[in-house]
Order: structure tokens, then sequence, then C-alpha cells
């Protein structure tokens, strides 16, 4: 088994799939959901950083391992309007709470999550996702997120996998 560092080319959670290019190059490598999975993750951003171990097989490089995401980088896009006077330090400082999707609409581009043991819906916004490293979720799927009070209500700053707040 090799270990790899790259970043996604592309990933499509309706498919079950997606490609990762090396930084090294070579022929892109197949990343399977499933093998997301086991990271705890159902999706991940186009462009993320990404660090896997890797077979060789009969019909190319698989990964078989996710050892690490990271967001991929800052694009040009304007921050969210709720964001924009938030210190990067309160988002840092909230406390990652245990969660679960309620649902999330990717053409939508927002969804909304459940705090365990509280009642109200926390909105979720895609550009968070995306800074988080994710490009979709699945309804039922456990998550990590920080959350502070918007404009709006409760909302996400950071979603993390599910093991994110089991070590916190």
């Amino acid at each position: 088994m090799n270990r790899v560092k790259g970043h996604v080319k592309w990933f499509d959670p309706a498919k079950g799939y997606g490609f990762v290019v090396a930084d090294t190059g070579g022929d892109d490598i197949l990343l399977h959901v499933n093998v997301l999975r086991n990271f705890g993750q159902s999706s991940v951003a186009d462009g993320a950083g990404i660090e896997i171990a890797v077979n060789q097989t009969d019909r190319g490089v698989q990964a078989v391992e996710v050892l690490s995401i990271s967001p991929p980088g800052r694009s040009d896009t304007a921050p969210l309007a709720d964001f924009a006077d938030l210190d990067p330090e309160e988002i840092e400082n909230a406390p990652l709470e245990p969660a679960r999707v309620k649902w999330f609409d990717k053409g939508k581009g927002f969804g909304f999550a459940n705090v365990f043991g509280r009642g109200e819906d926390v909105f979720v916004h895609i550009e968070v996702l995306r800074q988080s490293g994710l490009a979709d979720l699945q309804p039922g799927e456990a998550l990590a997120i920080r959350v502070i009070e918007g404009k709006r209500g409760r909302m996400a700053v950071q979603v993390l996998p599910w093991e994110a707040a089991q070590d916190s």
C-alpha cells in the first residue's frame, strides 16, 4: 500500500465515486464512496486536498483508505452575509456539536441539520460545506458542526465528520 497526497478532481455522491489527482502526477486514482464513508464522510468537495492509501489493481490505482482531507483553496466568492461580521476566532471557539442531517438540497444550495438534544433546525449553506471540504450531505448523515446565532437563527459555520464530535 502506498500513501499519496493530491487533490480531488471530482466526486459525484450520486454515482458513488470520483477521482483524485496525485501531486506527483500520473493516472487518476479512483475514490469510491465506501472508502470515503469509512473516513466518516459521504462526499468531498472538488479541489479538496486529500491524502489516501492506494493499491494498484487490474483496473488501475484505487484509494483503499482516506487518511486526511483539507478544504479546497478559497474561492473568489464573497463570504456569506451572515458571516461577514464574524471574528474568525469566534468561529473557532464555537463548540463542536453532534448533529444529524435533516435534509440537504445541493441544487438549492442549503439544508438543515438537528443538533442532538435540541429541537430547532440549524441552517447549513453549501458554501460552508465547500469550505469544510464537503460537496453534499445525505439525510440522516451524522456530523459534527460548529453553530452560531445568525441573523435568521442558528446556522452552521463549520461541518466536520461525526468522529470530530467524539474527539472533542
